[in-house]
């Protein structure tokens, strides 16, 4: 019986990485979604379109095909694989941007604007945005003490001497013969009323009493009297001598602030008047009250809420709170200069290599006239996993020195070691 002649359609490989890409391949709409896994560096109604980005994509062709042997040996790679590594590895250099910034930039951010992105990480521009179009991952922080402000305005809190929480004031009719009030259930009482300034704020909460006073006067109203004023005071080291109001000093308005202070405290402590002990918000008046003076008592209050309860203005909270809320898009490639470049080259080089072990582990050898072809899936797979695993870790490296944190440092330590450096220069004589 005579053999067949047998007529192949194809006597090389299907899939044969040609020695150069083409930005033709990406020319319209319908060829960029198959080839780009996402396409949001390559299509044209995209805020990060460039055609600088889909030159870099043909380019990078011409590199994986050399850097892989291809004039030499077939790569088992389409034009496709590799555009999608290089879109692939912008978008990784971006992520891993965009993280080291949110090292530098999240203290001084907490509480500000977020924003909203869609499917591809790009920050929206509709109304469901309260962010758009600022690109904020290029933008140069000021220094703003984000969290230190806000545990500073917790602590003003509850020092008395101001922070972000509300306090209320109310007062309470002392009734004759009764020295025991329920703070928390007549203020939880009043708050029912809509002519209340704290209307409908406390329901069940628990409330934190802050204050209690009784017609206290204010050091004010006896500090402008017959003795001094501002920026003037009696010579209080000669007191004794001469008469207060004899000799004047002129001295800084915080010393009038320091003996107002002293004349508030003294009229506290030392004037005849009601005082209190209040135990879990129940206030006992002492003494007793028998008769129906004083007509009442006021105190100044905070309800408790969440922490993520807003209470009265605008204090932060619903802005950002961590890594995740930072308005933080991709990065444009225009923004990228030649390092972040180079960096993607060879990170798209290692997947594609990553690619081509995946092809290649699909057969362990391939049988050929006399012997077998012995694929090399394994040492590809090896060397893409640690190449890419290097290149992340030389990248962050890199930019953990450059923190804004570690630049102080090491300008501090240069200007320790330039004032060192001064001190053995001799000091020039000047000849007139």
């Amino acid at each position: 019986m005579a053999f067949p002649t047998l007529s192949p359609k194809r006597t090389t490989s299907a899939v044969v990485l040609p020695s150069t890409g083409s930005t033709a391949d990406v020319s319209d709409g319908a060829a960029k979604v198959t080839i780009y896994p996402f396409g949001m560096y390559a299509d044209t109604s995209s805020p990060l379109y460039d055609r600088n980005f889909i030159a870099g994509a043909a380019d990078q062709v011409a590199y994986t095909y050399k850097k892989l042997g291809g004039d030499i040996v077939d790569v088992e790679l389409t034009t496709g694989n590799i555009y999608a590594a290089y879109e692939e590895a912008v978008l990784e250099y971006s992520y891993l941007i965009n993280v080291h910034q949110a090292k530098n930039a999240l203290p001084n951010m907490l509480g500000n604007s977020t924003g909203s992105f869609d499917h591809d990480g790009i920050l929206r521009t509709d109304s469901n945005s309260s962010l758009t179009d600022q690109n904020i991952a290029l933008k140069y922080p000021k220094f703003k003490l984000g969290y230190t402000k806000k545990i500073a305005e917790g602590i003003s809190t509850e020092a008395g001497i101001g922070g972000t929480e509300t306090i209320y004031s109310a007062s309470i009719d002392v009734t004759a013969g009764q020295q025991d009030y329920d703070l928390q259930q007549i203020i939880m009482s009043s708050s029912l009323s809509t002519s209340s300034n704290f209307y409908n704020k406390v329901n069940n909460k628990k409330v934190t009493i802050k204050k209690v006073f009784y017609r206290t006067p204010h050091a004010m109203w006896r500090f402008y009297g017959y003795y001094g004023g501002m920026n003037t005071v009696g010579n209080l080291s000669t007191y004794g001598m001469f008469a207060d109001d004899s000799t004047f000093e002129v001295i800084p308005p915080w010393h009038n602030k320091l003996q107002a202070m002293a004349y508030e405290d003294a009229i506290y402590t030392r004037n005849s008047h009601y005082s209190y002990e209040i135990k879990n918000n129940q206030l006992r008046i002492h003494p007793d009250p028998w008769t129906s003076s004083p007509d009442n008592m006021w105190v100044e209050f905070v309800v408790n809420t969440d922490a993520w309860e807003q209470d009265g203005g605008q204090s932060g909270i619903d802005g950002i709170n961590n890594m995740n809320t930072l308005p933080f898009a991709n990065i444009s490639y225009a923004s990228i200069n030649s390092m972040g470049k180079q960096w993607i080259r060879r990170f798209a080089l290692a997947l594609s290599k990553e690619m081509l072990a995946q092809v290649r582990g699909k057969f362990t050898s391939i049988p050929i006239p006399g012997n077998d072809l012995t694929m090399n899936a394994a040492d590809l797979l090896s060397q893409a996993q640690n190449e890419q695993q290097m290149l992340r870790e030389e990248l962050k490296v890199v930019l953990d020195e450059l923190t804004y944190k570690q630049i102080t440092a090491d300008q501090s330590v240069m200007m320790t070691q330039a004032n060192e450096a001064k001190k053995v220069i001799p000091m020039g004589i000047f000849h007139g």
